[in-house]
Formats: C-alpha cells, sequence, structure tokens
C-alpha cells in the first residue's frame, strides 16, 4: 500500500488530506490549504456582476487565465492579481511539492474553529493546483464544495495500516513521533507542537488529550460522518442526478436546480459506479502486469548486456592480442633480415679491411727495402735487381689503382619498409554488422554534360540512378596517375561534383566512382577518359572556362607526386565533345582544340596563412601581420613554360616581399625561400637577391616601388626559374634543374599588396632567345 501513498498526500502541503474538498475539476485540496491559495478578484469578475450582466449561467465561473495571470510559467506557481489594490503583498511560501500557498488575504480568526466555518473574502478565486483550472467562490465559500468522507476513510485506514509510531501532525520539517492525540480537534501532537498550539488554557483546557494509540482507536470506533447535500447541510444525499453527475438530496429535486434532471437511487448508481470502477481496474490491472513483465525484461536485459559486453570485450581483446603476436612475429623476421643484413655489410667491410691491411703492409715493405737498395754504394750490384724492383713498384702501384681503395659496401641499408597498406588496414578497421543489413547502393552514373576540363584542372559530375531505392552515404573518386598507372583515392565525401586541380598539363587521366555506405561498397562505374589542355606556345587566345567564384577547398596529397585541390564544384557548361563506348567514356577539352598556351588561376585562401587578406576575387592579396606570410596559387605547374606577373599595389616601409614558386607544404608562416620547399627572389627597393633553403645568392642592383611589375617564368623544357622586375630580367637564372610540381607563391606582410595577372604570354625577347638556343 507504500505506493498508494501519493494519491493520499494534499498537492499544495504535502500531507495528508485533512478536512478534503472536491473542487469541480475533479482534484482533491485540504480545507486548510484551499483557503490558503484563495486570491481576491476584481469587482467586475464577481458572480453576482456576471449575473447582473446575464452572462454567468453556473456558481462556478472558470477564469480566463490569460487575463487574470493567475499562473505563472516562470516560477510554475501561483500568484495573485497584479495591479489590484486587494492582492496579497506578503511574500508567498512554497509547499514541498512546489506549489505556491499564500497567506491569507485576512487574518484569521483567533479560535480553533474549522476554517470552512471562517468567512471567505468577497469575490475570491481558487486555482487547482494540479490541472491550473481557475474559479470564482460564490457566496458559500468553501462550504458550496463536497467534502471527500470516502478519501478520509482510505487514509485512516492506511495510517492504521502503518505499524511505525503515529507522527505528529504539526511539525513543519521532519515529523517528531506523537505523545497525545486531542479528540475534540483529531489532530496528534508532539511534547514541542502541543505546547506551542495546544496550551492547556482558555478553551482548549477542556479538551481532552489522550494516548496516540488509544486516540487511533477512538478514531476507528467513531462513527463515519455521513456526507451531506452542500446547498442543504441538514439534508443527507440520497438520490443520483444522472445529468449533473453528482448524488442530490430531497430538496435540491423538489426546489432545487435538479428539479427537471433525470435522478436515480443512491445505492443502486453506488452499486452500478463499483461495477464500472471494478471493470475498468480489470483492464488497468493487465496493463499493470504487463508493465511488470516489461520491466522484468528489461532488467534480464540489464544484466544480459553485461555478460555480452564482457565476453564481447574478452573476444575483441583476444583478437586484438593476435594482431599484435602476428605483427610482433613479424617484426621479429624483419628485425633478422636487418641483422643479416647488418652481418653481410660488416663481414664484407672486414674482409676488406683484412685485405688492403695484408696489402698495405706488402706495400710498406716493399718501400722499405727499395728505400735501404737506393742506399747501397754498389752500382753494378744495385743494376742487377734494379729493373726487377722497378716492375715489382708499378706493379704494386697499379693494383691499388684498380678499385682497391673504394669501399665494397655502402653504409646505408638498402632496405625499405613501406607500412602505409598495413597503417591503413589499421585505421580502417571496423566492426562489421553480423545482422543482416540493407543492400549496398546502385553504380552512380556520370554526368557527361557537367564534366569539364580546364588548363590543368578537371570537374566531374556523378549522381545516382533515377530507380534506385538504396541511399549512398558516400562516394570515392579514383584517378590513375596519367600514365596508366594504378588508381588512386582523391575523393571521398557526400557531394556529388568534385573538382580536382593540380594535374599534368597535356596528359591523360582515367577517372572512376564508386558509391558505399553502412553495407558495403558499389560497382565502379564507367571509366571516363580525362584529357587536360596543351601548354605549348601559340598566339591564338583561349577562351577562358567559367570558374566558381565561391569554392570550399579540400586538398589531399596526390597519389603521383604532385597535390590535388579538390574542391566541391557547381554546375556549369560544357566545353568538349565526348564519345562514349560499352566500356570507356572520352573527355576532351574544347582547350587543347584551341592549342591554349596560358593558365588563369588565382591565390588560394585555402592553403594560406590566416593572416593572408584577399580582395579582388583572390587576385589581390595583402597581411594583416608584420612577419611575412605566404600565400599559393591555386593551379600547380609540372611541364611547360608559364608566366605571370604581380604589380605592387602598395609599398611602405621599405619591406622585403619575396616572389617565386613552392611546393604546397611549404612554410607559410617565415619568408619565402627559408625552407627546401620554395624557390624565391626577395627585393627591396635598392636591391634584390635569390633565396632557396634560407640561402641567400646573386645579390643584383633595382628594387622595387609602388606601381612596379614582377614577372616570374618558369621553364620546364629548360628547368629553369628566372625573374623580371618592369619587363627587364633582374639578374642571371635564378635556378636551374627545376622539376616537379611547383605553385605559384608569395610572401609579404602588412606593408605590401600586390595583384597577379594570369594568362599572360611569355615574354617576346625570351621567346626568341629560347628558340636560338
Amino acid at each position: 500500500m507504500e505506493e498508494m501513498e501519493e494519491e493520499l498526500k494534499c498537492p499544495v502541503c504535502g500531507s495528508f488530506y485533512r478536512e478534503p474538498i472536491i473542487l469541480p475539476c475533479s482534484h482533491n485540496i485540504c480545507q486548510a490549504c484551499a483557503r490558503n491559495i484563495l486570491v481576491q478578484t476584481p469587482e467586475s469578475e464577481s458572480p453576482q456582476s456576471r449575473r447582473a450582466s446575464g452572462s454567468g449561467v453556473s456558481d462556478y465561473d472558470y477564469l480566463d487565465l490569460d487575463k487574470m495571470s493567475l499562473y505563472s510559467e516562470a516560477d510554475s506557481g501561483y500568484g495573485s492579481y497584479g495591479g489590484f489594490a486587494s492582492a496579497p503583498t506578503t511574500p508567498c511560501q512554497k509547499s514541498p511539492n512546489g506549489v505556491r500557498v499564500f497567506p491569507p488575504a485576512m487574518p484569521p480568526p483567533a479560535t480553533h474553529l474549522s476554517p470552512a466555518l471562517a468567512s471567505v473574502p468577497r469575490n475570491s478565486c481558487i486555482t487547482c493546483p494540479q490541472c491550473h483550472r481557475s474559479l470564482i467562490l460564490d457566496d458559500r465559500g468553501l462550504r458550496g464544495f463536497p467534502k471527500n468522507r470516502v478519501l478520509e476513510g482510505v487514509i485512516d485506514r492506511y495510517q492504521q495500516s502503518k505499524a511505525a509510531a503515529l507522527k505528529c501532525q504539526l511539525c513543519e520539517k521532519a515529523p517528531k513521533e506523537a505523545t497525545v492525540m486531542c479528540e475534540q480537534c483529531d489532530v496528534f501532537y508532539c511534547d514541542p507542537c502541543r505546547l506551542r498550539c495546544h496550551p492547556p488554557r482558555g478553551p482548549l483546557a477542556k479538551h481532552r488529550l489522550v494516548p496516540p494509540a488509544q486516540g487511533r482507536v477512538s478514531r476507528r470506533l467513531s462513527p463515519r460522518k455521513v456526507s451531506t447535500c452542500t446547498d442543504h447541510e441538514l439534508e443527507n444525499h440520497s438520490m443520483y442526478c444522472v445529468q449533473c453527475k453528482m448524488p442530490v438530496c430531497y430538496q435540491c429535486l423538489e426546489e432545487g436546480k435538479h428539479s427537471s434532471h433525470e435522478v436515480k437511487a443512491l445505492g443502486a448508481m453506488w452499486k452500478l459506479h463499483k461495477s464500472q470502477l471494478s471493470q475498468a481496474l480489470n483492464g488497468l490491472s493487465d496493463r499493470a502486469k504487463e508493465a511488470k513483465e516489461f520491466l522484468v525484461q528489461l532488467r534480464n536485459m540489464v544484466q544480459q548486456i553485461q555478460e555480452n559486453s564482457v565476453e564481447f570485450e574478452a573476444c575483441l581483446v583476444a583478437q586484438c592480442d593476435a594482431l599484435i603476436d602476428a605483427l610482433n612475429r613479424r617484426k621479429a623476421q624483419l628485425l633478422a633480415r636487418v641483422n643479416k643484413e647488418h652481418e653481410h655489410k660488416l663481414k664484407v667491410v672486414r674482409d676488406q679491411i683484412s685485405h688492403c691491411t695484408v696489402k698495405l703492409r706488402q706495400t710498406t715493405g716493399l718501400m722499405e727495402y727499395c728505400l735501404e737498395v737506393i742506399k747501397e754504394n754498389d752500382p753494378s750490384g744495385f743494376l742487377q735487381i734494379s729493373d726487377a724492383l722497378i716492375r715489382r713498384v708499378h706493379l704494386t702501384e697499379d693494383q691499388w689503382g684498380k678499385g682497391t681503395l673504394t669501399p665494397r659496401m655502402t653504409t646505408d641499408f638498402d632496405l625499405s619498409l613501406d607500412n602505409s597498406p598495413l597503417l591503413q588496414s589499421i585505421h580502417q578497421l571496423d566492426f562489421v554488422q553480423m545482422k543482416a543489413s540493407s543492400p549496398v547502393p546502385a553504380t552512380p552514373i556520370l554526368q557527361l554534360e557537367d564534366c569539364c576540363t580546364h588548363n590543368n584542372s578537371a570537374t566531374l559530375s556523378w549522381k545516382q540512378p533515377p530507380l534506385s531505392t538504396v541511399p549512398a552515404e558516400g562516394y570515392i573518386l579514383e584517378l590513375d596517375d596519367g600514365n596508366g598507372g594504378q588508381f588512386r583515392e582523391v575523393y571521398v565525401g557526400k557531394e556529388t561534383m568534385c573538382t580536382v586541380d593540380g594535374l599534368h598539363f597535356n596528359s591523360t587521366y582515367n577517372a572512376r566512382i564508386k558509391a558505399f555506405n553502412k553495407t558495403g561498397v558499389s560497382q565502379y562505374s564507367k571509366t571516363l577518359v580525362l584529357q587536360t589542355s596543351e601548354d605549348t606556345d601559340s598566339e591564338e587566345q583561349t577562351v577562358p572556362f567559367p570558374v566558381p567564384s565561391e569554392r570550399l577547398p579540400l586538398r589531399r596529397m596526390s597519389p603521383f607526386s604532385s597535390t590535388l585541390n579538390l574542391q566541391p564544384s557547381f554546375p556549369g557548361r560544357a566545353y568538349f565533345d565526348f564519345r562514349s563506348s560499352p566500356h570507356q567514356l572520352s573527355l576532351h577539352s574544347s582547350l587543347q582544340s584551341l592549342n591554349a598556351p596560358v593558365a588563369w588561376f588565382a591565390f588560394d585562401p585555402g592553403s594560406a596563412h590566416s593572416d593572408i587578406i584577399f580582395s579582388n576575387d583572390n587576385l589581390t592579396v595583402t597581411c594583416s601581420s608584420y612577419d611575412d606570410r605566404v600565400v599559393l596559387g591555386k593551379t600547380g605547374f609540372s611541364k611547360g613554360v608559364h608566366y605571370w606577373e604581380l604589380t605592387v599595389d602598395r609599398y611602405d616601409n621599405h619591406p622585403d616581399p619575396a616572389f617565386g614558386v613552392a611546393r604546397i607544404d611549404v612554410m607559410k608562416d617565415v619568408m619565402l625561400g627559408k625552407d627546401d620547399k620554395a624557390w624565391a627572389m626577395y627585393v627591396d627597393n635598392n636591391r634584390s637577391w635569390f633565396m632557396h633553403n634560407n640561402s641567400h645568392t646573386n645579390r643584383t642592383e633595382g628594387g622595387i616601388t609602388k606601381g612596379a611589375t614582377i614577372g616570374v617564368l618558369l621553364d620546364f623544357n629548360r628547368k629553369t626559374l628566372t625573374f623580371f622586375i618592369n619587363d627587364e630580367q633582374q639578374g642571371p637564372i635564378a635556378f636551374e634543374n627545376v622539376e616537379g610540381l611547383f605553385f605559384p607563391a608569395v610572401s609579404l606582410n602588412r606593408n605590401v599588396q600586390v595583384t597577379l595577372h594570369t594568362g599572360l604570354q611569355v615574354p617576346d625577347f625570351y621567346s626568341s632567345r629560347a628558340s636560338i638556343a
């Protein structure tokens, strides 16, 4: 029965109901608590004013909470009407269950009479603490609510069934054990509360105080109070009004508002409702039984989950230990090979040391013998052996010159361990779904109308088949190395369009795409053949491609010794002709037909230092820092001849900007040329230097000012890098043997601003010089 205890407690005071009354919303509340939460309403909201205006049709008029502002959502409590002089201004208290309890609007009478007998303030309103419905009291006040005698009886039986000692009913915090009970007040007191609330003087001196146990018995043996009519207090309930769903008396039927309603015998309706409640309880009991069984099932699942977790962890540890053991065994095998190589190298070197030591000893002995022979003064004896000694000396010298003084073994170990596939497999190690799941997605379809090439970049677009019902979580784009090599992954993601930058000019690439989800990967799409633009010298102007102005860069290291700049792109116009076959699709850029000689590009915000400031569609850059910061171009070069210029828009306080080319992984927070990944010329207002790997060379007179133009010429045909200032070559050829993939690069600080100019022809004087050479 302890689970029922919450049903027997008042939502305001948190204690067992005392003299509970039934509100029209069917909820219960103590009479004393009901009086505590009464508030006054404006005169216009009173029942009398409503009846006078003809709008009131019931003794209990529910209020508009939005207008009256009884309930506060900020503190989930109850408040008084704001703006009325009659509203209580004293702070409210809070009951144990969070309901706001206001003190009485009028001082309570100095007697111990029941609160129901005391007067109620005019125009009072009460709000149910559970459903928050509000109603205005009529002239009867709280006496207009019926008393819940059944609830009182249940509470009495519940308290009598508890074996624990009776507690004081007036203690504010932890109730103490009761020592007496007042038969007239029907209240249990502890000694402190009896002295404070029930002093033995005045009218209370005539009350009879008995021990708690005797009081419990007397309370149980006392006759049950009979429920009386709320409208006619002297009449007992004898009939049941079917329309109003409430017990009524004979006087209500004769002259009250129930005179025209259908009524039935109280006993018959009592039995009928008991039967209906029992039937409803049967259904609820079935649900409760199912809930208990479900809780048992959940508790068993908790135990099973714990056991399965321990078993699974043990299995996982065993599998990982097996992998570690296999790796350790392989490690031992590889170390054995290294030791074998080590012993072999040592043996070869030691054998050579021994051989050289013997020959050196023989040579030294021959030299000492010859020196002693030279000291002899007998000409005829000397001439008898001199020819033989000369031949021996020459022969010995020839023996030392036939690679004898060259090490037969290098100190380097010609062993290279490729652990990248294993590391990739370890990183991809994951759990496999053991139960059947959805199938793999369908093979993607390449959208040729949205695919194109531009300079050394290629844009590919794809989609899922129209009738595909299995969703794809992402796509994997693969390219070969441009020489018919193996395919490598260059993009993994959810996008359906991708731009690949940094490809070789005048090269043919094969591309394919596949989709994946949690179940697995689809088949590869048809292979698409991409032909990048030729980078040849031509007088014919190229048609620029429409390049998206906004892209989200995603860079990855290329699998074929270059860097791929992967960017989600936008559908654009196709500038190519294509042909298809059952196994291969071919894509040729229209730029190839135009013999495109130049490359159009801008600075790349994705790879630049965060201090770099971009403007003019990423063609103009400056810096927010006093330190040098590096920015690269979007396009990388590995073949052909390329020329671009930069104009100095602002030049203050004689800084040293640097111009040149760099690898993709160049340091971005130092001057260009400080590391081994950049080749540059840095220049001030008087002179310039070439710099690579922090080595400064070829100081040349002549600097820059505002408005100056710096030209950079990258010639892969001659493998050279040359710089120009104001159309004049600055110093000799800056760097030779330039090979690989290079990106245009600039380093500058906040005192410099430059603008990039691309799509330029190679200077005429250089072209003529190259043709002569």
